[in-house]
């Protein structure tokens, strides 16, 4: 048993409680690796190693001395000490010493008379509860931010990060010095990857580090060097390189690589030169910024002299310079006001699918220019807004160019009016513009001009536990003030429009217990009426600003709006019934079983259409048109969704009419999700011919035919370390597959891989394949844990297109 004595020492920072808490870069000795025990390594126990990564875990051993109460008091134990006359003492042995969170072991200690210093020799190590450093040599200075540790080997535990370094120097409060220096996250024997660096310096204060000649290998390969290399060393973000990345295909090579300027805590940029071997180089950029009441972001893209690019669009904008720019900004007015402002624009309607979106994939249909600014009151909220949108097509029909709201105000309020009674006021007043040859259009879009639209509207609700009741009467009123251009017309160049919409929405609430395979259940059963009247009004004089038929679904069965938007209010005069049931666990209270079905019993036909005529109806040689018009049901709308196990689940959408005897559309999928994260989906989509009302015969976009399409998707865990990824897509219409992606995901302790290989086709109608562009490539992404990655992430479409998959994070 070793002598122990205590002595009282102010506080100070040591290379203990600074260094170590803080690095999470950090590197460590150029010497003979350290055993795994003497790292404070700890393997998983068998059942906790087959769902982990690493191999095991570094761990803290337990302070061999006890706490003492004044967190200065200094703790010492010793084999063997020796005074001098003038209080110079020499501890040998098995040395140990701690104070507050921070303990010393060492073979021999010298502490000086005036205790300032400690100097220590063989086998040291040092630990504070976050980190663990090991050396021969050491010297702290208890009373200044200077300490010098020679040989060292060191380990931060939560970082799961190890390292060494021929000398580890501590320059002043939160700087350091890291000579001839290495570090890893991989498991003690294994070095698959490493930094090395002769030279690195800390700046725990400011969050970065430096390194002169550092070099990546793996396995002890020389895999990449860099001449000086700035980095971060905990969350803020720093000016410098940020990773880059790479795809290739067999017909170009794409590298990126951002640069990060860190220009204020409340501002900064990143400028991305990105290299395509098929179009040049295209110069990106980003500026974000962040204010006490305001933010915004302004981004853009410049290629000049496109080489014309590889694939189904080669040589389409060759010779062209291509470009974007998109500038958002948000700010708060007041507690009950904010406002957006945003332009956005590019070169032409395939920039974004030559060049945006992650891992080959675009999202992007247009850009919005914008400025607005609200109001949230108690009662009344008001929208004030000037808008457009530029259409990312090539071409661009001009009857698909959108209209611009120069200006678009809105005022709505609603008030309870007691007894279950309430009125609604909505109202809107816009300004509608684009720029087309009027001739080219068809008439009714040709117009541009000024749109009044008023909704008041009045109703009663009556609800109880066990239903309710609504009577519902709102008025809709639009005028118009038209201008055709060049255009001729006998239109009215100021029509305008009143019809009342009257609606009454009831349902009923029934639940029962329930058993069921040795469980308890609790089953509802919930029918529901809703009867709807709009009058007969003709439109034809009117324009199409925003008006599109609904296309018919469950959600319409309840609804007595026909068209979106204001330009048509469809006639309507029908009773819709059905039904909803649920089968809810008792112990969890979620849905093991959900079931609905409903119909409409039309007792006039619809004349109105988005031609907006109120005297004719469809010609009977149009048949399918007729028939949807004229029909006196609607079709009957199932739907069915079901846990079958914890593991698996599907679900059943149907339209299928009774009287002709046939499905108007159909989709059911199937899912199973696996504790271990396996998942696997099929989905199936059926629809008839003709099933966008929303579009004529004579329009270019009119689909005329069944849609039909198969969609399998998988994500398969073979092990903690390795993900199998795939997604087949079919147009069973055409006969050919619209995606196809095959991936492999690596996960270990230190490294991650990503290896995928995807084809689709870029299509904006299944009928219509002589204009589809079909792309492919293979992405791979490296990345090395605690250092970065190279390689563009596909981890955000993984999870968007295969639902729920969740992958390891790389």
């Amino acid at each position: 048993m070793g002598k122990r004595f205590s002595r009282t020492l102010p506080v100070a920072h040591t290379l203990m409680g600074s260094l170590l808490a803080g690095a999470s870069f950090t590197a460590v000795a150029q010497g003979e690796a350290l055993s795994a025990k003497a790292l404070d390594w700890q393997p998983w126990g068998k059942e906790e190693a087959a769902n982990q990564l690493c191999r095991g875990r570094y761990v803290m051993p337990s302070y061999r001395l006890p706490a003492e109460e004044n967190p200065e008091t200094l703790s010492l134990e010793a084999s063997d000490v020796d005074y001098a006359a003038n209080g110079e003492a020499l501890l040998r042995g098995d040395v140990v010493l701690r104070r507050g969170n921070e303990e010393v072991e060492a073979e021999r200690i010298f502490l000086p008379a005036d205790r300032q210093q400690i100097d220590a020799e063989g086998n040291i190590a040092i630990r504070d509860g976050l980190a663990l450093v090991r050396g021969e040599q050491a010297m702290l200075r208890l009373n200044e931010d200077r300490a010098t540790l020679d040989n060292s080997h060191y380990v931060l535990y939560d970082q799961h990060l190890r390292g060494q370094a021929r000398q580890l120097e501590q320059t002043g409060e939160s700087e350091y010095r890291l000579q001839d220096a290495s570090f890893t996250t991989c498991d003690p024997g294994a070095n698959s990857w490493q930094l090395v660096s002769s030279d690195i310096r800390l700046n725990q204060a400011e969050g970065f580090g430096t390194a002169r000649h550092a070099r990546l290998k793996v396995k002890d390969v020389p895999v990449f060097y860099w001449p000086w290399l700035r980095f971060p060393i905990d969350d803020r973000r720093h000016t410098g390189l940020l990773t880059p990345s790479f795809s290739f295909s067999t017909d170009s090579l794409d590298f990126t690589q951002p640069f990060y300027w860190n220009i204020a805590p409340n501002r900064d940029a990143t400028i991305t030169p990105r290299w395509m071997s098929d179009h040049g180089l295209l110069m990106n950029g980003e500026y974000r910024y962040l204010f006490e009441e305001s933010a915004g972001i302004v981004e853009g893209g410049y290629l000049s002299s496109d080489k014309g690019g590889s694939g189904g669009g080669e040589n389409r904008f060759e010779g062209e310079d291509r470009w974007y720019v998109d500038a958002r900004h948000a700010g708060r007015i007041n507690a009950r006001s904010n406002y957006r402002l945003g332009y956005g624009a590019a070169s032409d309607g395939r920039y974004f699918d030559d060049f945006g979106g992650e891992f080959g994939d675009n999202d992007r249909a247009s850009m919005e220019r914008l400025a607005q600014v609200d109001y949230r009151g108690e009662r009344w909220q008001l929208d004030a807004r000037a808008q457009g949108f530029q259409r990312l097509e090539d071409p661009l029909n001009e009857r698909d160019k959108p209209f611009y709201r120069l200006p678009s105000l809105s005022a709505n309020a609603s008030w309870q009016l007691g007894n279950g009674f309430y009125s609604q006021w909505r109202s809107n007043a816009t300004y509608f513009w684009r720029d087309v040859n009027e001739q080219r259009v068809i008439e009714r879009e040709a117009a541009t001009g000024s749109r009044v639209h008023l909704t008041p509207a009045l109703g009663w609700r009556f609800e109880r536990p066990w239903g309710y009741l609504e009577p519902r009467t709102e008025l809709w009123h639009t005028d118009y003030q038209l201008d055709y251009g060049n255009r001729a017309t006998q239109n009215s160049e100021s029509p305008s429009r009143s019809i009342a919409v009257t609606s009454v929405d009831s349902g009923l609430a029934f639940d029962r217990e329930l058993s069921l395979g040795g469980r308890d259940y609790r089953q509802t059963l919930e029918p529901r009426l809703n009867y709807a009247y709009v009058p007969r009004t003709d439109q034809s004089e009117l324009p199409d600003f925003d008006s599109r038929e609904r296309p018919f679904s469950w959600n319409q069965l309840w609804s007595a709006q026909r068209f979106s938007g204001a330009d048509r209010v469809g006639d309507l005069n029908r009773l819709s019934y059905g039904v909803e049931s649920r089968l809810l666990e008792d112990a969890s209270g979620r849905d093991r079983l959900s079931f609905g079905i409903g119909q409409s019993v039309y007792f006039d036909d619809r004349r109105i259409d988005i031609v907006g005529d109120a005297d004719t109806l469809p010609p009977r040689t149009d048949g399918e048109r007729y028939y949807q018009a004229t029909r006196d049901k609607s079709p009957l709308v199932t739907r069915i969704d079901w846990q079958i196990s914890d593991r698996w689940s599907t679900g059943y959408d149907l339209l299928y009419d009774d009287n002709l005897d046939r499905t108007e559309r159909s989709s059911v999928d199937v899912r199973y999700r696996h504790p271990q994260g396996h998942v696997v989906n099929l989905g199936y989509h059926w629809e008839i011919q003709n099933f966008d009302p929303g579009v004529e015969p004579s329009d270019d976009s009119f689909r005329n035919y069944d849609r039909e399409e198969w969609d399998l998707s998988f994500a398969w865990k073979a092990s903690p370390q390795i993900d199998l990824i795939g997604r087949y897509i079919h147009d069973q219409t055409n006969d050919r597959s619209l995606e196809q992606l095959a991936g492999v995901q690596w996960s270990d302790c230190c490294y991650g891989l990503q290896l995928v290989w995807r084809e689709w086709v870029d299509d904006n109608d299944n009928a219509r394949i002589d204009d589809d562009l079909t792309d492919r490539g293979l992405f791979l992404r490296f990345v090395f844990r605690g250092l970065g990655g190279v390689g563009q992430e596909a981890d955000s479409y993984f999870e968007q297109n295969i639902p729920g998959y969740r992958p390891t994070a790389l």
